[in-house]
């Protein structure tokens, strides 16, 4: 390897160290890459902004953005409720939410479809009281599956297709992963709902329900006992026993100094503050208490936590949320929305901090509390998702049937080549916006600006892999390590080393990445690059292993309360699956040739 080559792949190998680790944000990781490529001299500063205009980039957003509409719009209402009905059959009721998740990811962003099914499981098997675990897993992975059907189903996909384009001069149409995507989502859906069911857990700690309690986490929260409260005396243990013990007493503050241990029998005094893990009904049980005050960002609660307009709403933390990274205290949401975050679950870990200093993340469930339509423009603004609307309802667009018309007709174009695919949901977003059924503020709170920002800093970096030579290099050892197996081999070898960082890096990022290696594969075999892209981008999409490979991983680790290893127990044979099914149909539609 020559220095250009070095410095490259130095710079990928050292973002990827970052991306893994989590310390920074993905968009500031690939920023800061693409900025020391610059300054190393392997992207041209005329070049380092090039990849925010690429079409891929453009497709991605306007795909959030009609996803959001489709959501929003209340279309798939009828559907939903006729899934809830099956709450007293759990094996069917799973099939069927994780086939509607997987069907309506093949045509919409994969999260905004895990979106729209998750409410409805959450609400319909604690209302049978069971657990979740059982079928959010399913489900995001059902919608991960879906999304390799289509050119729209994941940004993988899209990626691929553009990379084709520069490389052959047309990019892979629609539905030309088709076959692919519906015999992986049919094999692993089967999987997923058969086997892969019966290894998820049921009685986690985190996930303890029950036919009365319609809560999803355990929460962490702060109760105050003011002066003059007359649970002044009395024992903790006393406090505990009215919420009926559904509770825990983490830890207790009394004049700044945090006491953790032998608390049951410790009298209350003045100013004392418990840090405590509960449900949401017990927050009901103890606000009904005299003289205890349940702390919120900036405000005091009185009264029931519901009367009136003024109710609660369980959300989850998606990644990319505009809460994401911040504190309950900064967010001063009760100053800004009149909303108050009474609590914050995380897999039913206590926090040793306040709950005003806790620092919030991808995957957590809050409580929101304050009046419903001020809960929902909240949960909207910041981009989080709910899990149980309890009769709210987010604001419907006028004409509730256009987005949906609006889509199909953008698929329709793009299918027949009429128009590339960025111009036609292009035209879609900007028949949202004119015919107000979107509006600008809501489009620009959409689009996930941190998912845009990563793509535009790596494309720049994919292709200095190429003009530097170091994609002909690395496909020189992936040949090499198949050499003994010929092409077959060689193709396995790469998508399992595309899946296997795809497990560990934003998806899309993956495939920027694989995509000039995969071609640099076939040329060095002396083959036509269109099986090699397609393993690209099945293996993208195969990030099941971990809750970090994929957004849709992360945002049903905390309301299910799973664990790491849950997802390598069932990810690990769906991505073998995924491998036998796919392997075989790619070398069917794209024979190896010349």
């Amino acid at each position: 390897m020559n220095f250009d080559q070095l410095a490259v792949v130095a710079t990928l190998g050292f973002a990827m160290v970052l991306f893994v680790r989590g310390t920074w944000r993905h968009d500031v990781v690939a920023f800061g890459a693409l900025m020391l490529a610059v300054l190393l001299g392997v992207v041209h500063p005329d070049a380092a902004l090039s990849g925010f205009g690429h079409p891929a980039v453009f497709t991605v957003a306007a795909i959030l953005v009609i996803s959001r509409a489709l959501m929003v719009s209340g279309i798939l209402e009828p559907v939903a409720d006729r899934l809830a009905a099956l709450e007293d059959r759990p094996a069917l009721q799973a099939a069927a939410l994780t086939g509607l998740a997987t069907l309506l990811s093949s045509v919409m962003n994969n999260v905004g479809a895990l979106a729209l099914v998750m409410p409805i499981a959450v609400e319909t098997t604690v209302r049978a009281g069971r657990s979740p675990a059982k079928v959010l897993m399913p489900i995001a992975f059902g919608s991960i599956l879906g999304g390799l059907t289509t050119l729209i189903g994941t940004p993988p996909n899209l990626i691929v297709a553009r990379y084709r384009a520069e490389v052959s001069g047309e990019p892979f149409a629609m539905f030309d992963f088709l076959p692919i995507g519906v015999a992986v989502s049919l094999v692993g859906g089967l999987f997923l709902v058969t086997i892969g069911r019966r290894l998820l857990p049921d009685d986690r700690e985190s996930s303890r329900y029950s036919s009365k309690r319609f809560e999803v986490a355990s929460y962490i929260a702060e109760l105050r006992i003011p002066h003059g409260s007359p649970q002044i005396g009395r024992q903790i243990a006393e406090l505990a026993d009215a919420a009926e013990r559904d509770l825990e007493i983490l830890g207790l503050i009394r004049s700044e100094v945090p006491l953790y241990h032998s608390l049951d029998h410790l009298p209350l005094r003045p100013g004392d503050v418990l840090v405590l893990r509960a449900h949401s009904t017990a927050f009901e049980r103890l606000a009904r208490l005299p003289g205890v005050e349940i702390l919120t960002d900036h405000a005091e609660l009185d009264g029931p936590l519901q009367s009136g307009d003024v109710g609660t709403l369980e959300v989850v933390v998606p990644v990319g949320c505009r809460m994401e990274g911040r504190t309950p205290k900064s967010l001063r949401l009760h100053t800004r929305m009149g909303v108050n975050i009474l609590a914050v679950g995380r897999r039913g870990r206590p926090f040793a901090e306040r709950l005003g200093d806790v620092v919030i993340r991808a995957g957590d469930v809050l409580l929101l509390q304050g009046d419903l339509e001020k809960v929902a423009e909240t949960s909207q603004t910041y981009g989080c998702l709910p899990l149980a609307e309890r009769g709210l309802r987010m604001t419907r667009p006028r004409h509730r049937h256009l987005p949906l018309a609006l889509f199909l007709a953008a698929i329709t174009l793009t299918a027949l080549g009429t128009l590339p695919v960025q111009i036609a949901f292009g035209l879609a977003v900007v028949g949202l916006i004119v015919t107000q059924s979107f509006t600008i503020r809501q489009l620009y709170e959409t689009v996930d600006w941190s998912v845009i920002v990563l793509l535009g800093a790596m494309i720049p970096l994919g292709e200095a892999l190429e003009t530097t030579g170091a994609t002909g290099v690395i496909a020189g050892w992936l040949a090499a390590a198949g050499a003994t197996g010929g092409p077959v081999l060689a193709l396995s070898v790469l998508m399992g080393a595309t899946s296997l960082l795809s497990n560990f890096i934003n998806n899309a990022a993956c495939a920027v990445v694989m995509a000039p290696i995969g071609y640099g594969l076939a040329k060095e075999l002396g083959l036509g690059p269109d099986p090699f892209l397609m393993a690209v981008a099945v293996g993208a999409s195969c990030a099941f292993a971990t809750p970090i490979g994929h957004q849709n991983n992360v945002l049903v680790m905390g309301p299910a309360g799973y664990r790491f290893g849950d997802y390598t127990k069932i990810g690990l044979p769906l991505t073998a699956i995924v491998f036998l099914v796919a392997l075989p149909v790619i070398l069917w539609d794209w024979p190896l040739g010349g």
